[in-house]
């Protein structure tokens, strides 16, 4: 039978999600616990990988198991084993082609920005806290106006890990504010090693008056990683949602 689960987890005690030969992934933990509910190893596809302290709010992942188990008992199964950082959200019986990762048609982040001098204790691990100037909103906005679309994001993409080819679209690309807190979503079919991340720094240097929207072109049209921002901090980041046919 397949399966298709939905996972929320906190990156922080992680490697990330795929399994590393000398790390702790959350593909790891989670394939550990359903090879002891099958009694065999037990290989599990994500939708997507995310980095080291990267969150996820509704990473996906699909697997096979002999066994046929009503979905809610098998959710409360697998749950009673893990960690409390990584939880089973929802499990669906789902047909047999169905895989996690190259059925899907866009992935969406959220990237989560908290602006002040004090940064409340409770969202201190899943935001970027930034101390200094405010941005400009507006400078923000025209950012990711420009972002959006198909473009060469070589300078958008970890050094040395960026493929031969660099051009992704970007389907979506908004920011919003409450209160203090300014929150990014991008929604893509696919994206290069850090590159939600470098978007954000990039648009940080935009809003802060750094670098003007001319800077930010030339990027887009495949400036190396050297020419481009930071890469901002992963705790900030979640993997928010992935949305299929």
């Amino acid at each position: 039978m397949n399966y298709a689960a939905k996972i929320s987890y906190l990156g922080k005690n992680y490697s990330g999600w795929q399994v590393q030969p000398d790390a702790l992934s959350i593909q790891e933990i989670i394939e550990g616990v359903l090879a002891k509910i099958e009694g065999e190893p037990v290989r599990i596809t994500g939708a997507g990988r995310t980095d080291k302290g990267v969150n996820a709010w509704g990473q996906v992942a699909s697997f096979k198991l002999r066994k046929i188990f009503e979905p809610d008992k098998l959710r409360l199964a697998i749950n009673f084993y893990l960690p409390e950082d990584i939880r089973i959200m929802k499990i669906s019986h789902v047909p047999d082609d169905f895989n996690a990762r190259y059925s899907a048609v866009s992935r969406e982040y959220k990237y989560f920005v908290y602006h002040g001098q004090v940064c409340p204790p409770m969202l201190y691990n899943f935001v970027w806290w930034r101390k200094g100037k405010i941005w400009n909103m507006e400078l923000a906005k025209e950012a990711c106006k420009l972002i959006q679309g198909r473009h060469n994001f070589k300078a958008f993409c970890r050094a040395g890990e960026c493929p031969e080819d660099p051009f992704r679209t970007i389907d979506s690309l908004k920011i919003r504010n409450r209160g203090n807190i300014s929150i990014i979503s991008v929604k893509a079919q696919s994206f290069l090693t850090n590159m939600v991340r470098i978007i954000v720094g990039n648009i940080n240097n935009v809003a802060l008056g750094k670098n003007n929207l001319d800077w930010l072109k030339n990027l887009l049209a495949g400036s190396e990683r050297v020419q481009s921002a930071m890469t901002v901090p992963a705790c900030g980041l979640w993997f928010w949602r992935v949305n299929y046919v």
